[in-house]
């Protein structure tokens, strides 16, 4: 088999496009489908390479199905095609998400809306768990990691302990474990090589970093550069004109440590933002953070543009402008916030991406990034019980059952899991009976 031709970067954008526009179910969906179409169809990478580029996704905070359109885009094409994958991954979802808050917002209380979501979050529990599934199927391949995972959501679950905090351990036992059981901790989980090989790819296990993937600590300190300026003159501006405490200023604020602080992609974000984004500040309630993840699920772009949701849902609570200009304050929260959250992701991988290049096939470094990998399994696993807390027990502990909603929750399950059906047509199956259900006299 011959090895393909390098993509252009016309090529590579038209693929990154299409990409953001039909990337659907979570991190775990968008994964599968860049490795589909760039390991086994295109052969723009090898297996081994990105898997490797997917454990650096999961160690760094933030989403790393973004992360990793971004990661790939730089390597094929540089500074560009890096800024340029990623941002088209999330610029589809963010407008289709600000139409859509603008929707639920106006007319979220009317009973054909209220209906299709009593449907659709039982289904989104069902997603997640299913998410956790699909990624523990990939990674957990022997009982170190197994034990990992059980830790990690033990650790969430029972001890309510910090993500960093599980993140760093699971590093560290990556790190003991690469040295005293080396074949548990390689990549693929001690089953030799790490998958199957489609073929002789465009960047293959062997094929030598380019120049733009060497590192520089020039490079980097310009990189930093760079992004300080990027964070600090919007930021500045918000707080000059609107002040420090302004809702705007503070979601920008907020939305800059949640991405800082919260490890394991989109799904170990969902707690640390509803946390703050409900509990402390209330710009919005439980059920519209629940909705939010039910439009994020079936909108196209990485789940943790659920964030869009939450700024514009927010700034239309809150009415930092007045009353008429909700949808004004709306817009340019979702805009903000996005911006925030997704900024440092760039900067990780344009000025980290050289270093990892350098790393590929050395255990000390994967044997980390093995273990953390192993980690998210059980962070999914804690955000599916936390989802399903709230969907069976909408009024809280105190209150009834709601086992309508857990049987839609299990049909959906069983939709996924035993015929693997298509998450969107899950989704809107679940939304159609939960109309009907409502509409039901």
């Amino acid at each position: 088999m011959e090895r393909p031709v390098a993509p252009s970067l016309g090529e590579a954008l038209r693929f990154w496009l299409k990409l953001g526009c039909i990337s659907f179910g979570g991190p775990a969906g968008q994964i599968a489908l860049m490795h589909q179409e760039l390991v086994e169809k295109r052969r723009w990478i090898s297996e081994r390479r990105f898997l490797h580029a997917l454990n650096y996704c999961m160690l760094l905070p933030g989403p790393e199905a973004q992360q990793l359109a971004t990661y790939l885009g730089w390597l094929l094409h540089r500074t560009t095609g890096g800024i340029l994958a990623g941002a088209l991954f999330v610029l589809p979802s963010l407008l289709l998400l600000i139409a859509l808050s603008w929707l639920y917002m106006a007319f979220g209380q009317t009973p054909l809306v209220a209906g299709l979501f009593y449907g659709i979050k039982p289904a989104v529990t069902a997603i997640v768990v299913h998410a956790a599934w699909r990624i523990g199927s990939r990674t957990l391949k022997n009982g170190a990691l197994w034990a990992i995972a059980a830790a990690a959501f033990v650790a969430l679950f029972a001890f309510n302990v910090p993500f960093p905090a599980v993140v760093l351990g699971a590093a560290l036992l990556g790190v003991i474990g690469g040295r005293l059981a080396p074949s548990r901790f390689a990549t693929g989980g001690g089953h030799g090589s790490a998958a199957r090989s489609a073929g002789p790819a465009v960047i293959d296990d062997d094929t030598p970093p380019p120049a733009h993937a060497r590192f520089s600590s020039g490079r980097l300190l310009r990189i930093a550069a760079v992004g300080a300026a990027l964070w600090a003159l919007p930021m500045g501006l918000l707080s000059l004109a609107l002040g420090w405490q302004h809702t705007l200023t503070q979601m920008s604020w907020f939305f800059t440590k949640a991405a800082l602080l919260t490890f394991g992609g989109a799904y170990a974000v969902l707690p640390y933002v509803y946390q703050g984004a409900v509990e402390h500040f209330a710009w919005l309630s439980a059920a519209q953070m629940i909705d939010g993840l039910a439009l994020g699920e079936t909108t196209p772009g990485p789940l943790i543009m659920v964030v869009a949701f939450v700024g514009f849902v927010g700034a239309w609570n809150h009415a930092p402008f007045g009353p008429d200009a909700l949808f004004a304050a709306g817009a340019l929260a979702a805009v903000l916030v996005t911006w925030f959250t997704f900024l440092p992701s760039f900067l990780f991988i344009l000025g980290g991406g050289p270093l990892v290049e350098s790393t590929h096939g050395d255990l000390k470094f994967t044997a980390p990034l093995t273990a953390i990998t192993a980690a998210v399994v059980g962070v999914i696993v804690n955000l599916a019980v936390f989802f399903a807390w709230h969907v069976l027990w909408p009024a809280g502990p105190a209150g009834s059952f709601d086992f309508i909603a857990a049987a839609i929750a299990l049909g959906a399950s069983l939709a996924l899991f035993r015929f693997r059906m298509n998450v969107i047509h899950v989704i809107a199956a679940c939304a159609l009976l939960g109309l009907a259900l409502r509409f039901l006299p």
